[in-house]
């Protein structure tokens, strides 16, 4: 049976850029931030909950959830954001599992569930069900630095924006403090792709 890992990283570390690349490989690349967005379309039953649960107009004028909005509502409110992942996050975990299950019956090499805060949601309550089970986790890594350099040359932010959302995060050096595997995305392309060849192989030696 393929083994099920959990990637992650931190903005600007490119984890985007190593998902991509385990896909190339033969992966199945399960992407919780899109099943999440599919949850949360128009006319579901999950958005109709949320707009249930707060009091804030969430809704844009095409019907859709307006997430800057929602982030709003629960940013400096703890209490709202537990509220908010105690009616989104079973049903991302139910769809990811459905989907790993449908990976492996599919016969993949290897699966991989792309979570963006994975070490947050662990380190949140490491004794509650708030994330899948893995057979590794793996962090995309690059030092605070150059995630600042980044994002202000892909976002056109200013270095304070750029640092205000990375403090939003887990520092990085945190997560990578917890993960099984890191691969560190602060050399050239082709070493990180080197790097996740060589994760590839690990969890897929002895698979035909």
């Amino acid at each position: 049976m393929a083994s099920v890992l959990g990637l992650s990283g931190g903005i600007g570390t490119g984890k985007s850029t190593v998902a991509r690349f385990l896909g190339s490989l033969g992966a199945a690349v399960i992407d919780a931030d899109a099943i999440v967005h599919e949850l949360q379309a128009p006319g579901t039953p999950l958005l109709d909950k949320i707009v249930e649960a707060f009091e804030s107009d969430l809704i844009d004028a095409e019907g859709r959830l307006d997430r800057n909005a929602l982030g709003a509502a629960v940013f400096h409110n703890p209490t709202a954001r537990r509220r908010l992942e105690e009616i989104v996050h079973p049903k991302v975990i139910a769809v990811i599992a459905e989907r790993v299950a449908s990976a492996q019956a599919a016969g993949a090499p290897l699966i991989v569930v792309d979570i963006p805060l994975l070490f947050e949601r662990r380190k949140d309550d490491p004794n509650r069900d708030a994330t899948p089970s893995f057979d590794a986790t793996v962090l995309v890594y690059a030092p605070e630095q150059q995630q600042i350099e980044r994002q202000l040359k892909r976002d056109g932010c200013d270095r304070e924006a750029a640092l205000q959302r990375i403090r939003a995060q887990l520092p990085i050096e945190s997560k990578k403090s917890m993960a099984d595997v890191v691969i560190d995305n602060s050399g050239s392309l082709e070493e990180t792709r080197r790097q996740t060849r060589m994760l590839f192989e690990r969890f897929t030696a002895g698979r035909a």
